[in-house]
């Protein structure tokens, strides 16, 4: 079978490699690939920045946004051939830590979780993988051309979880939502803001293409103004902060309503300072009751919430999320940044 694979930390390694057909293991289901995304995680683990190959092998299958059709299931596993399934990226860690244990796998403490496609795990982007049936979830027939989102769709729906976990320790009815950066985590944390009933606003420095009119799709007011002028504005009581960019992070925790709560999903770079007045910052957080906290991962009640929230949005505004899909023997195009870029999906099946 042909796979995307690097050898990290070494920066420019990808290549389509010709690697065994994988054989299951009895718990296992054995899948045809139909489609991979690519994220910025991938883009930092070709760059050599991240990511590391499974233990006695030099080379990493990449790929942790996964699509696949069951080929083979065990008996009594829930699956059956020609089920269109996902699988979950972080498996929990071998001690298991107290998170992992129960089952918050996405809340390791001790940082030992590997993942598919990042961390010491083989991934998914090739056209034959295995996983073990504990680790997949079901997706609407439906979804075949738009399944591929359900990883990004899972790290926003764990984000809303946990702006709800924290608003909840109050009386927590928040009306307002803004979502800074509309590239796919932003646009989908800004359609599950409109499935939750919110008046949903978006900011991103792109003013045409794609990004305005997505927004706009789902009934969302898009916006280019600097954030603090959009936040003061609007007073949001949650804000998800998608960019990573920091001017844009503390921009958007000093300009929230009371118990304004900030989620950061964006990853930011390191080594850039900006100058904050820190103690402004911590004045209003405790005046106002406000809280900052950050989310990655999700575990395999994400999942099963994403591929609900899935089913329940529109396919044609899903669709338009995906910019650019390119065939297997076209990956390296697929690293390549396009200005109108949302979400690149590489198809296995071409």
């Amino acid at each position: 079978m042909r796979a995307l694979t690097v050898q990290p930390p070494q920066a420019g390694s990808l290549a389509l490699s010709e690697l065994p057909d994988p054989a299951p293991g009895p718990h296992e289901l054995l899948v045809e690939g139909v489609a991979v995304g690519v994220c910025g995680t991938d883009k930092e683990i070709l760059h050599g920045e991240f990511g590391s190959a499974p233990p006695g092998h030099s080379r990493l299958v990449l790929g942790h946004e996964s699509l696949g059709r069951v080929r083979q299931a065990p008996p009594h596993s829930g699956f059956v051939p020609g089920d269109l399934v996902v699988g979950v990226v972080r498996r929990p860690d071998p001690v298991p830590c107290g998170a992992c244990g129960a089952g918050e796998f996405d809340m390791c403490r001790n940082g030992q979780y590997t993942e598919r496609g990042i961390k010491e795990l083989d991934g998914y982007a090739s056209e034959l993988w295995c996983v073990e049936h504990d680790y997949a979830v079901k997706l609407d027939p439906r979804l075949e051309h738009v399944g591929v989102l359900m990883e990004p769709t899972a790290v926003v729906v764990k984000a809303w979880e946990q702006i709800h976990r924290v608003g909840e320790r109050a009386w927590f009815e928040p009306q307002r939502v803004l979502v800074t950066g509309a590239g796919p985590i932003g646009l989908l944390a800004a359609m599950r803001g409109t499935q939750l009933g919110l008046d949903v606003h978006v900011l991103d420095r792109v003013t045409s293409g794609p990004k305005p009119r997505l927004a706009h799709a789902l009934g969302a007011t898009y916006h280019h103004d600097p954030v603090d002028v959009v936040s003061a504005r609007i007073r949001p009581d949650v804000v998800i902060e998608a960019t990573g960019a920091g001017s844009v992070v503390f921009d958007a925790i000093s300009h929230t309503a009371r118990f304004g709560i900030v989620c950061l999903v964006g990853v930011s770079s390191q080594g850039r300072t900006i100058p904050v007045d820190a103690g402004a910052i911590n004045r209003q957080l405790v005046l106002e009751n406000d809280a900052i906290i950050g989310s990655v991962s999700s575990n395999l009640r994400h999942y099963r919430q994403a591929a609900d929230a899935l089913a329940a949005a529109d396919e044609d505004w899903l669709r338009g999320l995906i910019t650019r899909r390119l065939p297997l023997h076209r990956y390296a195009e697929a690293f390549e940044t396009a200005e109108d870029d949302v979400k690149v999906v590489i198809t296995l099946n071409s």
